[in-house]
């Protein structure tokens, strides 16, 4: 089913679990992501950033295609812009039929940061769509050195953000960043923060980077309130060294069966990650009823 990211992270809110937010820019992955869904009865939420969008997946395109996969399977499957800075960008992916959307004010100070954030969820509610926000500063991986505490979320603004808001969901900075880290680096997580703001907050809590952040760091994130996690990097990189593997092994392999290993290979990577988090087999709630995302 086709739906938006709220109930499905309002269960895993009350149930302590988190649902995987992967990036997604094709057919085979969106493919390999809701099959995946529905193998592991597990709910999940395709995102795509504004960069990925107007390099290569389309949203116009995408939004149509993940749509008409998912009214064809019985677990819940959001379609989510991530990272949106530009109004233009987060009213396209609106008209182009996105169940979810998220507004990145976070390079904004504090109230234009509210200022944003409460705008766009009104106007994302009032379409019966979901609103992610984000308060703190998530980096870049290449640039992480474990010392950037002052750029965490703070626990008694974010309190005010949420109420000012209106948001569904809000992503944390407790460590994690974007991208690939340096070899041989793993973040430090601020668990103690994630904790005090989940019992601040009391709402479902989203973690982006979490892509080399690690298994016990992502266990143990599910385990302090975490209930979404963006990942990417992880999943591209494993489809291109499943690319290189196989074209090194059969050269002449045509096409099509290229990217039909490709898309087996991530299923067994996201079906393994949500086993991780804590999804697999917790389906079973229902879209609400008079939810309308036309």
């Amino acid at each position: 089913m086709y739906a938006s990211m709220k109930e499905m992270l309002l269960h895993a809110h009350k149930n302590n679990y988190a649902v995987m937010a992967i990036n997604c820019v094709n057919m085979e992955q969106a493919k390999a992501i809701i099959q995946s869904a529905e193998e592991e009865r597990s709910a999940v939420i395709i995102n795509i950033s504004p960069r990925q969008m107007k390099a290569h997946g389309h949203g116009d395109i995408l939004a149509p295609m993940i749509r008409n996969m998912a009214e064809k399977v019985s677990v819940p499957v959001a379609f989510n812009l991530d990272h949106g800075t530009a109004m233009e960008d987060i009213v396209k992916a609106m008209q182009y039929g996105f169940s979810s959307v998220m507004i990145d004010a976070s390079g904004c100070d504090f109230e234009e940061n509210v200022r944003r954030t409460a705008l766009v969820a009104s106007l994302a509610h009032s379409q019966g769509r979901s609103c992610e926000a984000e308060l703190g500063h998530v980096g870049l991986a290449s640039q992480s050195d474990n010392d950037k505490v002052d750029l965490f979320t703070n626990v008694a603004q974010a309190k005010e953000f949420v109420e000012k808001t209106g948001c569904d969901c809000l992503a944390v900075a407790i460590g994690t960043a974007h991208g690939k880290y340096p070899e041989g680096f793993v973040p430090k997580l601020d668990f103690e923060r994630l904790r005090e703001l989940k019992e601040e907050l009391k709402m479902p809590l989203v973690l982006h980077g979490g892509s080399g952040a690690g298994e016990e760091n992502i266990r143990r994130v599910v385990a302090c309130g975490i209930n979404k996690i963006n990942v990417c990097t992880d999943l591209f990189r494993h489809a291109t060294n499943t690319a290189i593997q196989v074209l090194e092994k059969t050269p002449s392999i045509d096409y099509m069966d290229l990217c039909i290993e490709i898309q087996n290979a991530m299923k067994d990577f996201i079906k393994s990650y949500m086993r991780v988090i804590g999804s697999s087999g917790r389906y079973g709630f229902e879209k609400p009823e008079g939810q309308d995302l036309d």
